[in-house]
């Protein structure tokens, strides 16, 4: 080296063992000239392979680019003097050294490459080259050294009168000069690329434009933080998605990549050999191979790793790095102890450690937070891919693969899954990172300590199972606490469903005991997990104490020459430190990717067939199916046999049949929805499909009937006017621009069904397939729409159509009937011929159709039109009273509207202003629910703890300083049992702390929920009418869980990391009193970022989780109506809303991982600032410091990053979090209605003895605000008799009887019962003595014990009875668990006639003196109408019988009738009275063909 250089390559007299330190000439020439070009030229083939992949359009030639190069080449000419020098030399007969050859040399064409790539970086698009930056910053840093001692020999030479290399050190200043004015340059970024695709995005985000710096800090973000502190952020603050996250892009790379790794399985598997074709064993043998080699099934994972492995591996190598370096800043600890404990050494060492360690920490952070980036966006874009591929394939899944998989399970697929390997992505590269970071700290350990370290890793590996048997337990009490929460949360729904029959008939005691005996066993399980928490808390904390207490007492009684010094003990303890992490999260990633495996298990989804569309075109017919045999998978019996149809085109079709027999199979085998096993079926032309269950979007009215179709305003008028939806236009509250809720939760059955036909009407294609459109709706509109639409002479005439059915009086308009039994057609013809044939399709007509002659004369009879068969479960489409529905149920529905509009627009900006004022109220609530005392006890709890925890450290670092006689230290057993005692003080107090704490929460937990519940069954139904049930619900699922099971948690976590905070800021001050002087400023910065950073992400979070729900509903909306979208053929614009939605999400989801990127950078430099405080006041107050004190300092503050960072995100957590106790509140709050019991006003016994009923001068109203319903009512009802009522719709009949129940209650005048005003007495004690048949029955999951008599105040005597006489004996002494026969949810599996049986045995049960039936009309069919009403006639024979009557024939014979109009009493009398008076009761009879 030295003939190379001419001089000494390395001088540690003149470098290192001086208080003036240089670097040699030779080492200043050589390794700090050849850095900067090390770097470039190793990192160009990378970059030029990444520059030739991404071109984003050229830059135009601007002055920054001008100005680079033209100081590039300047800088090439400088360094090229220097080169020319030498030659000059050379010919003078001077011979310089070899190295001012090469150095020059290798330093001009490494500049003239960074000036050549300047140009070719415009030319790719590239607005701020990071590559260059690094470059121009290290020439910098390397010609730093050089520069100084230049100027410190000029000096001195100065002094001795000569100059020596004059012209080397001119080139040389000019050369600093301009890498300095390039570094500078490059930081700033050129204007974007021309032709870039860039300017369509109204909002396109900053990132792409950013310079290289701007994206290492995350700079770019800070207009956001900004904007979220000033106001709350709304959607159309946030930036467009770059385009490499769209849907888009990433569902089409990952479909490739699956389609190819598809491929390729079938390819290997026609390519198996097949050789030995000779002799008669080869087929078998062949068979026997392939069947061995074709195991393997295309991967998905294997699609995934093509897709986005590549990306994700840039991660993983930040992240090697990242490892690396964090064994760095012990070393450096290890040498500033060393430092100061050396009272000889100069104090730049001193100044040099302590810039090391920040430098060192501030890189660590800087790489961190990219791998972070790039792990997070990795995720992002898998659950994008997920999400997009899930629901592509729900879309062409064949029947039998979705009866394998529910829309829940699908949907969960979707939601949970996803989410689970985007959580997965983020700790993935602890697989391998884990154990090189174990390996690592155990190295240097063992340097350290020796073999002594093992006795710590013991400690440690022993804590792995301890903490796993923990984890394992809590998994398995969450589970049971999921079960117990689920059942909770399905009984609240039923009961919120069902609350205004829990209300009429007095129940809410026996649900709310229920509620509360889930709740004690939820809550039981939740003190267990707790139990184990803290218990897992005290190990997490104790782990690192007791790995070091064991270390060190055998390190130092193994031999008692081993002195536990600072150097040795702090660092250790760094090193544990370090090591901690990677233990306690290796079993965790471990149990991840084994709960993410079997996720994939699920996902076979992916497997599932699709569905082949089967159209053959043929013939002049537009269906023919010859020989066709379906079923519903591969592997049921066939549910359709030998099915032979032709049909015309323009022909209409009607199919019937008895229930079950096959018609709607055979309108899906048309579609292609079912399994074709034999024969050939064809369809000519486009498909118009209209479900039996109407299928309506989340979308407004006339969406649903457009349905992707281009609007026709005329067309649409046509539709409308066809489909009978004129007039429930004018009843919805905004016209067709209605937003229909889920499923048309806001329309009922019967509009529900005539927006379904609407659309298929508007669609105009061939062929319409009509699955029962006119069950759902009145016969009188069924008419309507049979003569306007699909009859002879309705819109579609001249098209195909097929209509399944089962009203007779429309048979002998069609062309053709198809007659099914079975699944075979056992006829076929036209109506005449059917009745010639005289088969049992005449029996049937014959048997039902009552009077057909009298239909043909009077066409108001068709009221009387019979169904086809009695309703059975499976067709449970409810047939609804159309209108009547909405007025009679208090304008349940229309209010349902009002609230949803007020919810897109007002709503959420009201929401965000209420989310930014968590008012220190809301602490202070929660506070009281957990009990002040409580809460101050572990305040205190925290301080001991800490104050243990600094105890113990600082014992260990006096012990350190303990003097050293004869190579040996004294009473090290006495040090050992202080220290130890000490760290297990701590221990059990933070057991006791975080148990305190835990029981705290869960008494908060408790009295919340109860408040709640207690509040809820007290609230009026005016309050259940006007608030849709899923926001109640909400309060009881998502706000409990979060008081539950979030906050307590966070609050944990906000006091560990505030306390360990403060206790690093104590312990360095009280080591270096200089630090106080830096706490202020340090602060302030904290306190900025944390507000900022708080405001944001809150409402980034917010953003994100409104968007998140309607991915999630359009995709069940989607599994649900798959078959109507193939049928339209919108399979393609589906794919695009859904991508839109996932879009929309992500466009949310992205800022709020960028802004914890931005947080964690502005954070941990606020810590790394700590370091360096730290460590320089260490350095400048050496002398009065010893060892033990710097390294208890400075150790600390190498923790205190983390703290930092996880103290902002627990506040924002809590303040997020803590809003669910404030809407738990509000609801706990709400006016409630009179007290369910009155002390010394309850009736007598036997009371109402006579069942008199007396209305005086009676108004009322469903709610304030609102018009009248009744209007000064009078009038007397006589014990025993029976009344009949009725009236138009909307005339006020169920209000008449929510009235007598207090459900509403009186505007003025009173209801007196047997001479006892019934607004002085208890509502139980009223609600219990009425008996009432509500319209629609509802029944509560459970026995059917429990749903007749659910306070078990009856005999099995008396129940039996009761059943006999509502005749359902039959039924349940059938059934194998007779009274304990469980009913599903909301009685789904009884028929609706069952149920209306039900309700008739409550009654029976129930037997008071005043009976009110509110009378069901369409679900109940005419023979189980009859038996209801037998049954009252005899049992109820001398109680008072009041009846809302539709069906007139049944209120023919009553005592008296009451007809009611406009909330007025009309006319009252006798039913005779009333026909010959001619009044309205009249015309009503003349309508129902009984006058």
């Amino acid at each position: 080296m030295e003939a190379f250089c001419g001089s000494r390559f390395w001088d540690s007299n003149l470098s290192v063992h001086t208080d003036n330190p240089d670097l040699t000439p030779c080492f200043q020439n050589t390794i700090l000239a050849w850095i900067p070009s090390i770097y470039l030229w190793s990192a160009l083939p990378f970059y030029l392979l990444y520059l030739k992949h991404n071109k984003r359009g050229y830059i135009v030639l601007s002055m920054l680019s001008r100005f680079k190069t033209l100081f590039g080449v300047l800088l090439w000419c400088v360094s090229w003097a220097d080169l020319f020098y030498s030659f000059h030399e050379l010919l003078q007969n001077r011979t310089p050294p070899p190295v001012y050859f090469v150095t020059p040399l290798i330093v001009g064409i490494t500049v003239l490459l960074a000036t050549l790539l300047i140009q070719y970086e415009r030319l790719r698009g590239v607005q701020s080259s990071g590559v260059l930056i690094i470059f121009w910053f290290l020439s910098v840093l390397c010609a730093v050294g050089p520069f100084r001692s230049k100027i410190m020999t000029t000096a001195v030479e100065d002094v001795e009168g000569q100059v020596n290399e004059r012209f080397r050190f001119t080139t040389f200043y000019i050369y600093f000069a301009l890498i300095i004015v390039e570094l500078i340059l490059s930081c700033f970024k050129e204007k974007p690329p021309f032709f870039s695709p860039v300017n369509t995005d109204p909002n396109p985000c900053p990132e792409l434009t950013s310079g290289f710096l701007s994206r290492l800090t995350f700079w770019w973000f800070t207009s956001m933080a900004i904007l979220g502190y000033k106001r709350p952020l709304e959607d159309k603050d946030l930036w467009s998605l770059n385009e490499d996250d769209t849907s888009k892009v990433i569902v089409q790379q990952l479909s490739k990549e699956w389609d190819k790794e598809k491929l390729t399985v079938k390819l290997a598997y026609f390519n198996m050999p097949r050789q030995r074709k000779s002799g008669s064993g080869a087929c078998e043998a062949e068979v026997l191979i392939r069947h061995k080699k074709h195991n393997r099934k295309p991967s998905f994972l294997k699609a995934l790793l093509r897709t986005f492995g590549s990306y994700f591996l840039i991660g993983s190598f930040f992240k090697l790095i990242q490892d690396l370096l964090s064994f760095v800043n012990p070393q450096l600890l290890s040498a500033l102890i060393g430092f100061i404990k050396n009272k000889d050494a100069p104090a730049w060492w001193g100044y040099v450690i302590a810039a090391l360690m920040f430098i060192c920490a501030v890189l660590q952070t800087l790489i961190l937070h990219q791998h972070f980036q790039y792990c997070f966006v990795t995720g992002m874009r898998l659950r994008t891919g997920i999400t997009g591929v899930i629901y592509r394939k729900s879309l062409v899944i064949t029947n039998s693969a979705k009866r394998s998989s529910t829309v829940g399970e699908i949907v969960n697929l979707m939601s949970v899954d996803a989410q689970r390997f985007m959580d997965l992505m983020t700790f993935l590269n602890m697989l391998w990172s884990a154990p090189l970071q174990i390996f690592l700290a155990l190295y240097f350990l063992w340097q350290t300590l020796g073999p002594s370290v093992l006795a710590g890793v013991a400690v440690m590996v022993l804590l792995i199972p301890f903490n796993s048997a923990i984890a394992m337990k809590t998994r398995a009490f969450q589970v049971e606490q999921m079960r117990y929460k689920d059942s909770r949360i399905k009984l609240m729904n039923e009961i919120l469903g069902g609350i205004k029959v829990l209300k009429l008939y007095a129940w809410e005691p026996s649900f709310s005991e229920k509620v509360l005996e889930i709740r004690k066993n939820e809550l039981r399980v939740l003190k267990k997990s707790a139990y184990l928490n803290s218990l897992s808390n005290f190990a997490w904390i104790s782990a690192p104490f007791l790995v070091a207490l064991t270390t060190f007492a055998v390190y130092v009684s193994v031999d008692e020459k081993n002195i536990l010094d600072a150097e040795k003990a702090f660092v250790s303890l760094s090193l544990f430190n370090i090591l901690k992490f990677p233990l306690s999260m290796l079993p965790q990633v471990i149990s991840n990717i084994v709960q993410v495996r079997r996720t994939w298990y699920r996902s076979c989804f992916q497997q599932l067939e699709q569905t082949e569309p089967q159209m053959s075109l043929v013939s002049g017919n537009a269906i023919s199916v010859t020989n066709a045999s379906f079923s519903w998978g591969k592997e049921l019996k066939p549910s359709l046999k030998d099915i032979n149809l032709l049909v015309p085109s323009g022909a209409l079709v009607a199919v019937v049949g008895h229930v079950g027999c096959g018609k709607s199979s055979l309108v899906s085998a048309l579609l292609g929805e079912m399994e074709k096993l034999e024969g050939e079926v064809a369809v000519k032309g486009s498909v118009a499909y209209v479900p039996q269950q109407a299928w309506i979007q989340n979308a407004t009215l006339k969406d649903n009937i457009l349905f992707g179709q281009a609007p026709n305003e005329q067309k649409y008028q046509n539709v409308l006017e066809a489909c009978a939806l004129k007039t429930d236009l004018e009843v919805l509250p905004g016209g067709d621009q209605t937003e229909i809720g889920e499923k048309g939760i806001n329309l009922s059955g019967g509009q529900r069904q005539r927006v379904s036909l609407a659309r298929a009407v508007y669609s105009n294609s061939d062929i319409y397939l009509l699955d029962d459109p006119l069950s759902a709706v009145d016969s009188h509109v069924a008419k309507h729409i049979f003569d306007k639409v699909i009859g002879p002479d309705g819109v579609l005439k001249g098209k195909t159509r097929i209509l399944v059915t089962h009203g007779i009086s429309f048979l002998p308009q069609v062309d053709h009937i198809v007659v099914l039994g079975d699944g075979k057609i056992s006829e076929m013809g036209s109506y005449q011929d059917l009745l010639k044939q005289n088969k049992a399709f005449a029996e049937f007509l014959r048997n039902y159709a009552l009077d057909e002659d009298i239909e043909e004369d009077e066409p108001t009879g068709t009221e009387l039109t019979a169904k086809i068969c009695p309703f059975s479960p499976n067709d449970s489409c409810v047939l609804t009273r159309e209108l009547s529905v909405i007025s009679s149920e208090g304008g349940e529905f229309c209010v349902f509207y009002t609230v949803q509009t007020l919810d897109c627009g007002s709503c959420t900006n009201h929401l965000c202003c209420v989310i930014l004022q968590v008012k220190l109220t809301v602490f202070w609530q929660y506070m009281k629910a957990v009990g002040p005392v409580t809460s101050l006890v572990i305040c205190f709890l925290y301080c001991c703890q800490n104050a243990a925890a600094i105890g113990a450290n600082v014992w260990l670092s006096d012990w350190t300083n303990e003097p050293v006689i004869n190579e040996t230290q004294h009473n090290t057993t006495m040090r050992i049992g202080v220290y130890a005692a000490l760290g297990l003080l701590q221990g059990l107090i933070v057991l006791i702390s975080s148990f305190t704490l835990a029981m705290g929460g869960i008494s908060a937990a408790r009295s919340l929920h109860t408040a709640l519940l207690e509040n809820k069954f007290h609230t009026p139904q005016s309050f259940y009418d006007t608030t849709p049930t899923g926001r109640i619900i909400n309060r009881f699922s998502k706000d409990i869980y979060v008081i539950d099971e979030v906050i307590p948690p966070t609050i944990v976590m906000f006091f560990g990391t505030f306390f360990s905070s403060l206790s690093t800021m104590i312990v360095i001050i009280a080591s270096t009193p200089l630090f106080a002087v830096v706490i202020v400023p340090l602060a302030i910065l904290y306190f900025f970022v944390q507000r900022f950073y708080v405001a944001t992400s809150r409402q980034l979070k917010r953003l994100e989780s409104v968007s998140r729900s309607p991915i999630y509903s359009h995709f069940s909306e989607t599994v649900s109506g798959a078959s109507v979208i193939r049928a339209y053929g919108r399979v393609k614009s589906f794919i695009d809303i859904s991508d839109l939605k996932v879009d929309e999400n992500q466009k949310s989801y992205y800022p709020g991982i960028i802004s914890n990127r931005w947080l964690g950078i502005r954070v941990e430099f606020v810590g790394n600032c700590i370091v360096l405080f730290a460590a320089l006041f260490a350095v400048i107050g050496k002398n009065s410091l010893n060892a033990g004190l710097v390294g208890l300092s400075v150790s600390y503050a190498l923790q205190v990053t983390l703290s930092l960072n996880w103290m902002v995100r627990m506040t924002s957590e809590l303040e997020t979090n803590i809003v669910a106790v404030e809407r738990i509140k509000e609801y706990s709050e709400t006016e409630t209605e009179a007290p369910w019991v009155i002390e010394g006003k309850s009736p007598p016994e036997d009371w109402p003895s006579k069942g008199e009923l007396e209305f005086v001068n009676y108004s009322v109203r469903y709610r304030k605000g609102l018009d009248l319903v009744l209007k000064g009512l009078n009038l007397q009802v006589h014990g025993g008799e029976k009344i009949g009522i009725v009236g138009r719709t909307g005339a006020g009949k169920s209000s008449m009887t929510l009235c007598l129940f207090r459900i509403l209650e009186a505007a003025k005048g009173e209801i007196k019962i047997d001479g006892v005003k019934i607004a002085e007495i208890g509502l139980h004690d009223l609600r219990s003595r009425l008996t009432i048949i509500p319209q629609d029955p509802v029944l509560f999951s459970g026995t059917l014990r429990m749903n007749l008599d659910p306070f078990n105040k009856y005999s099995d005597e008396e129940i039996w009875k009761a059943l006999e006489l509502s005749h359902l004996k039959r039924f349940v002494s059938s059934q194998p668990s007779m009274l304990d026969y469980e009913c599903s949810e909301g009685g789904e599996n009884l028929s609706v006639g069952q149920r209306q049986l039900v309700c008739l045995a409550r009654a029976l049960l129930r037997k008071t003196r005043i009976l009110i039936l509110d009378e069901a009309t369409a679900a109940v069919d005419l023979e189980t109408d009859d038996l209801i009403q037998m049954t009252i006639r005899t049992q109820f024979e001398d109680c008072t019988v009041l009846t809302i009557a539709h069906r007139l024939n049944t209120i023919m014979d009553y005592t008296r009738v009451l007809v009611l109009d406009n909330g007025t009493v009309a006319e009252f009398d006798t039913p005779a009275n009333l026909i010959a008076s001619k009044g309205i009761f009249y015309s009503m009879a003349k309508d129902a063909g009984l006058a």
